[in-house]
């Protein structure tokens, strides 16, 4: 038998981790950590690490602990192609035809003014459902699924 996961945490690459994170809240309704004991934000926390450590990462997680904790980290390299993973944001679970479109595009129009794009509608098949591929922030592709 296997080992039972108890725990996942999604991690990002990225240029600016609180930037990202900050989006990741808006859209999922996740939650960013208090600052650590002791200081009034995150910008007091920062002051005190070393300038190569400072805005390097940041966090945030599901208020109701369902969800994963997604975890931002600064890279040195920018972001080049297609993500080999990406995050389906279900806006439409059990929702068909006009319906789940309706529900994709307010979703849709509610991402954009944090900063989402709109990249493409892929429209229903035999086989699937509609659904609407987004990038976020900084060019990361997610799907409203």
């Amino acid at each position: 038998m296997g080992a039972s996961v108890r725990q996942v945490q999604v991690t990002f690459d990225c240029a600016s981790p609180e930037r990202v994170a900050r989006f990741w809240c808006g859209a999922l309704g996740y939650v960013a950590p208090p600052p650590p004991e002791g200081f009034a934000g995150w910008d007091d926390f920062n002051r005190t690490l070393p300038p190569e450590q400072r805005d390097s990462w940041f966090a945030c997680s599901d208020p109701s602990g369902a969800g994963p904790r997604l975890y931002f980290q600064r890279v040195p390299e920018g972001k080049v192609v297609k993500n080999r993973l990406h995050l389906d944001v279900r806006v439409g679970t059990g929702l068909v035809g006009e319906e789940r479109l309706a529900a994709l595009e307010a979703e849709c129009a509610r991402l954009i003014p944090l900063g989402a794009v709109r990249v493409r509608l892929l429209p229903a098949d035999e086989v699937n459902e509609s659904c609407m591929v987004m990038q976020d922030v900084e060019g990361n592709e997610f799907c409203l699924d």
